[in-house]
């Protein structure tokens, strides 16, 4: 199994938030954990925008050891179809869905993967499988 961890997983690991941490240490060896490029992207944002300090040193670095083991996956053209579809469904049915978001559900589509996220939006992404992993 593939293991996709947004933005909100990242940032409860970099927290060192218990659950997520056991969970993310109970994976099995045959499942694969991963992020996405544009996941990267907002946590690196998130440091980067913090003033100068030792509060924001800590989390590049935290945020660089996390980086280290848990690759990033690019974007892809079968992301990109998948962007397309779920972005005119959500058009059509009045349900919009913020851009970062739209492309991470697409690459956990494209992947076969499980988002591993607390943010409930994606519940109304079909197809989509979520995990909580803080409960």
């Amino acid at each position: 199994m593939i293991y996709l961890l947004d933005t909100s997983a990242m940032g409860d690991l970099m927290r060192d938030r218990g659950a997520i941490r056991s969970r993310f240490a109970s994976v099995s060896p045959t499942d694969q954990v991963v992020t996405y490029a544009i996941v990267r992207g907002e946590v690196l944002h998130g440091v980067e925008r913090m003033a100068d300090g030792k509060r924001r040193r800590d989390l590049q670095q935290q945020a660089a050891d996390l980086f280290a083991i848990i690759p990033s996956e690019p974007v892809t053209a079968l992301a990109a179809d998948q962007y397309a579809h779920i972005k005119v469904r959500r058009q059509r049915a009045g349900i919009p869905m913020d851009e970062n978001d739209l492309w991470i559900a697409a690459t956990a589509l494209a992947l076969g993967a499980t988002l591993v996220t607390r943010d409930t939006d994606f519940a109304n992404v079909p197809g989509l499988a979520v995990d909580d992993w803080t409960r």
